[in-house]
């Protein structure tokens, strides 16, 4: 009898210990800190425009804001928990919200990790000034750490592209494939151009007209960027300084490039006022495992003039690095 009235709590017992909630391992980071929760003045319209462009991340996602020496990193989450890890590294004054063509259809199979640059606008809290690029590349590191990220995938597009080769060169992780997207004075210099002279041009147009005359030469049909990102880039372009270290960012040598271990791929538009077909020859002569295309009918935003084209080459080639193929 007294086994028959304690029978019901032990199944209780052994219902609520299956169904206990799995460990967060990054719940520390989920709490939003001060600066987002009560926005001066000055920050307010910008995050309130972020957010609207996350109304077309198209996947779930959570945001984390983790402690570094530099201040705190935001970084948009998404995807499966078990899957492999993939670090997606933005363009300049461009934020995490500009995977918003890319995210879902990453986060099917992939952990995807937007980071937002702390220098540049964005979700990310500056606290100490950066002397040079080794510490922004640094300040990766640190986050990478903090998210206990041992192995992963790296993509970065335009300056991304830049920091996303200066990692893979020299960060002591495991990184299993590195994707450039455009990628801004990495393989060549920025030629000139129509459309370079355009944007030098602006200084003569208003904020709103300069960022619409700006989209022209990077897109090849801005008619597809989403308004309301274009509002939040135009808001970040008011509030952002001259960018920082962009002298700093050289061409790699083509010893650097063939250093290089893990495989590399390398994606530009036929209408990329940054690249040429140079970027291609020379991923594919000196990178012991790099491939090259070029994706037409795009400009530098690739990844949204033909973003079905490019998501599909992306996780192709993901997946090839993955099963060896």
């Amino acid at each position: 009898m007294k086994y028959s009235k304690t029978l019901p709590f032990l199944l209780l017992f052994i219902l609520f210990a299956g169904c206990k909630k799995e460990k967060d391992d990054y719940n520390e980071f989920k709490k939003e800190p001060e600066y987002i929760v009560h926005p001066d003045s000055k920050h307010k319209p910008y995050f309130e425009a972020y957010n609207k462009t996350l109304q077309r991340w198209g996947v779930d996602y959570e945001e984390l804001y983790i402690t570094t020496s530099k201040g705190i990193a935001h970084v948009l989450m998404s995807g499966p928990k078990d899957g492999m890890p993939v670090v997606l590294l933005h363009g300049m004054s461009a934020s995490s919200t500009m995977w918003y063509p890319n995210a879902k259809a990453l986060a099917q199979q992939y952990r995807i990790f937007a980071v937002d640059l702390i220098i540049e606008p964005g979700k990310s809290y500056k606290t100490a000034d950066f002397e040079n690029l080794d510490e922004v590349t640094a300040w990766y590191e640190e986050i990478f750490w903090a998210l206990k990220l041992k192995s992963f995938h790296l993509i970065g597009t335009s300056r991304g592209g830049w920091l996303a080769m200066d990692i893979a060169l020299h960060s002591k992780r495991d990184i299993k494939s590195l994707i450039l997207l455009s990628p801004v004075q990495t393989f060549i210099w920025i030629p000139p151009s129509s459309g370079l002279l355009k944007n030098v041009l602006n200084i003569f147009y208003s904020k709103e007209e300069g960022v619409n005359r700006t989209m022209e030469t990077l897109s090849k049909d801005p008619s597809k960027i989403d308004k309301n990102y274009i509002a939040q880039y135009r808001i970040a372009t008011q509030n952002d300084s001259l960018n920082k270290f962009v002298m700093e960012m050289k061409p790699f040598s083509n010893i650097d490039l063939q250093s290089l271990k893990m495989p590399v791929l390398v994606l530009i538009g036929d209408e990329d006022i940054f690249n040429t077909k140079q970027t291609i020859r020379l991923t594919e002569r000196y990178i012991p495992k790099g491939q090259g295309e070029i994706i037409s009918n795009s400009g530098h935003f690739l990844s949204v003039d033909q973003a079905k084209i490019v998501n599909k080459k992306i996780i192709d080639f993901l997946n090839s690095t993955e099963t060896g193929d």
